[in-house]
């Protein structure tokens, strides 16, 4: 399961079935799970550590040192899910000591060729991220989220469960739950209705965020008027992940 050609450190630790392709480096202090495939000329520099059925293509770097200034060679780590498909040229950093020390991918991710995520970052679960997207340090995506091609996020932004970001886009401000985003730079564009009826939610649901959406953006009111009204009208777990997102925001949110 390992080509002859490919370097696996005495140290790492590797389920019996992966598969590690022609000309692979795999580093100390790399664990990857079962069912796991990493193709040709990959790199996995460790602390590192990689769920089950991860899929790994030709030419990716996973795990290597950040690019922050003040990093000094600590063991900081980069935590991967399962399921999480990672294509051609992806660059994956681990963590500093200044944050979390530890860069965390959730599952069923699926990156596209070389999208970088960097120092610190946390990835939710079932995210898309188109080619050629960057995420700078300390970035946090939610579950379902959706970047475009060639979209990049500013440090410390934290874009929400299930929005979505049309390519090209330059991320400067958090982005609330559900919320379509698009432009350089990006402003909202209403609500995700495609994703959020291919997710199964329910016609009362996306009323609700239809009009929370409306209180936000278009009727003239404060971000903390907005949300009293929204919180007085609704009880909906859709509505109040919305708002949390906003109430969340330490940048400040599109608008």
């Amino acid at each position: 399961m390992i080509h002859p050609t490919a370097i696996v450190d005495p140290k790492a630790r590797l389920a019996e079935d992966v598969e590690v392709g022609p000309f692979s480096v795999i580093g100390p202090d790399v664990e990857i799970g079962a069912g796991s495939v990493i193709g040709p000329h990959v790199v996995v520099k460790g602390p590192t550590v990689l769920g089950e059925r991860t899929r790994i293509f030709q030419f990716a770097s996973v795990g290597e040192d950040c690019q922050d200034k003040k990093y000094a060679g600590e063991p900081t780590r980069l935590v991967m899910g399962d399921d999480n498909v990672i294509r051609e040229g992806v660059t994956l950093h681990r963590g500093t000591v200044q944050d979390r020390g530890e860069t965390t991918i959730g599952s069923r991710n699926l990156l596209m060729a070389y999208v970088h995520v960097g120092h610190d970052c946390v990835v939710g679960n079932d995210c898309i991220l188109a080619n050629q997207v960057t995420l700078a340090g300390h970035v946090t995506l939610g579950d379902a989220a959706i970047i475009g091609g060639l979209s990049a996020i500013h440090q410390f932004c934290h874009f929400g469960t299930q929005a979505m970001a049309g390519g090209g886009s330059i991320i400067t401000k958090d982005t609330p739950a559900y919320v379509m985003i698009n432009g350089n730079p990006a402003q909202p564009h209403g609500l995700n209705l495609v994703g959020l009826k291919r997710r199964g939610f329910s016609r009362e649901a996306i009323k609700a965020l239809t009009e929370s959406y409306k209180k936000v953006y278009r009727q003239g009111l404060t971000v903390d008027q907005a949300l009293a009204e929204i919180d007085a009208e609704y009880a909906l777990p859709e509505t109040q992940a919305f708002t949390d997102s906003i109430r969340a925001s330490t940048r400040g949110i599109l608008r």
